[in-house]
């Protein structure tokens, strides 16, 4: 019974030493703010700016040219 007891304990230190030297567990996904709404329509406009900038330099290009 004594062997039992002792052995027992043995193994709980055993387990419990590894259980307080493993590592913790990875963190949670971070917070992440979504595209909607006004930020959406910014980039769209910006894109359609870039669009209108970039046809009205071929078109000076081109008149150049001539």
């Amino acid at each position: 019974m004594k062997t039992r007891i002792l052995f027992t304990l043995t193994a709980l230190i055993l387990f419990v030493t590894e259980l307080a030297i493993a590592q913790p567990g990875l963190p949670g996904a971070p917070n992440q703010a979504p595209i909607d709404g006004g930020l959406g329509l910014l980039a769209a406009a910006g894109g359609a700016y870039a669009i209108k900038k970039l046809r009205d330099k071929r078109k000076a290009d081109e008149e150049s040219e001539l």
